[in-house]
């Protein structure tokens, strides 16, 4: 088997550069109290998430990523902010080493399973060498679509993206009744004054 080499390339220096900029992103929403901030951050977070995607070739993804992640999820969270306050309370600082810990022995076990991965692009990883070579030679044969993405996702996988285009449809009819139907606030008044109370 032939050893397989990642050169540092303009796209792997242009994909650190995107995962810099996603946990900087991250980071700031984290730090922020003002929820039309994390709001913001959140669509920044999801294109720049797209243009990961892009930069692995996972268009399709990408596609996803920005209408679902940046589109109708931020549009749906400034409908929520109508029925809260403008910031975040504030919140009394607290210790949590239990968390903190199964934080870290997550990210460790995560990190340690990805020594035995193949190296991105390798043509000898069973994924290349087994599965999407299948896919590459029976699509044209098996189903009349010239796209092998196309064909995937539409007839493949077809019964699972229409499972997802109802979890995201049932999610958009839950966010709009919370919201209140007719009513821009659902009914209530809320002011900033005394950490966000209803009126």
């Amino acid at each position: 088997m032939n050893e397989f080499h990642v050169d540092l390339s303009p796209i792997v220096l242009l994909d650190l550069s995107l995962l810099t900029m996603l946990i900087l992103v991250a980071f700031a929403m984290l730090r922020s109290r003002h929820l039309f901030a994390v709001v913001m951050l959140s669509g920044i977070y999801s294109l720049l998430s797209a243009a990961f995607f892009v930069s692995l070739d996972a268009v399709d993804v990408a596609f996803t990523e920005a209408a679902v992640g940046a589109g109708i999820s931020t549009v749906l969270m400034l409908g929520g902010m109508l029925l809260t306050a403008r910031r975040e309370k504030p919140a009394m600082p607290r210790r949590a080493p239990v968390a903190l810990a199964v934080v870290f022995a997550t990210g460790a076990a995560l990190i340690y399973a990805t020594i035995d991965m193949p190296a991105f692009g390798d043509p000898n990883a069973p994924a290349n060498d087994y599965v999407g070579q299948a896919y590459v030679e029976e699509t044209p044969n098996d189903i009349a679509v010239p796209n092998i993405v196309t064909a995937v996702l539409a007839s493949y996988r077809g019964f699972d993206t229409l499972g997802e285009t109802m979890v995201i449809f049932t999610a958009g009819i839950a966010v709009i009744l919370l919201l209140g139907a007719g009513s821009a606030r659902g009914g209530r008044e809320i002011s900033d004054r005394n950490g966000g109370e209803e009126k």
